[in-house]
């Protein structure tokens, strides 16, 4: 931290105190060049992440947003709130290990679709649905025929082979 009045580098804190709404910190500093005092302030850095939609216009990523979304989906289906949430946490978490201000929207939906895939098969359908916006009955054929093999797919593996022994 740099001394408002020597410009210093050098200096200690004296007192640390949390603001009223917890959203800061107050920090009383000496400089160890002029011996003066001064305070500095120290929050979070909340990057405010953009949303890059598919017609170029870009949007504040929106939380409630995406759980809004996910219980649309997720409606009459049994999957808790608390999963719902956790998908949103993955995703948002996701989103800040990214480390970029501009996500595109695809990126976005396609987390959301390999999570609720694992998650919810209808649930998965029905996002895909929305987010892939099908022109027409054959491209939700296609969607839903890959879902189905993939599940056959994965019930043979679970199922163990039986072998009689012939006599």
């Amino acid at each position: 931290m740099k001394c408002p009045f020597c410009h210093e580098t050098d200096n200690r804190v004296i007192d640390s105190r949390l603001s009223k709404d917890s959203a800061m910190i107050r920090r009383r500093r000496e400089c160890l060049g002029c011996g003066k005092r001064f305070t500095s302030y120290e929050r979070i850095d909340e990057i405010p992440y953009m949303v890059v939609k598919k017609d170029g216009t870009r949007e504040r990523f929106d939380r409630q947003k995406l759980v809004g979304g996910l219980l649309k989906a997720c409606e009459k289906r049994p999957v808790s709130i608390t999963t719902i949430e956790a998908i949103a946490d993955r995703v948002e978490r996701n989103l800040q290990e990214r480390g970029e201000k501009e996500i595109p929207s695809s990126m976005i939906g396609e987390t959301v679709m390999h999570e609720l895939h694992d998650t919810d098969p209808v649930a998965y359908v029905r996002f895909a649905s929305v987010y892939r916006s099908f022109k027409d009955i054959n491209e939700f054929m296609v969607e839903l025929e890959e879902l189905i093999s993939e599940r056959k797919g994965a019930a043979a593996l679970r199922t163990p082979t039986v072998r009689r022994r012939g006599g």
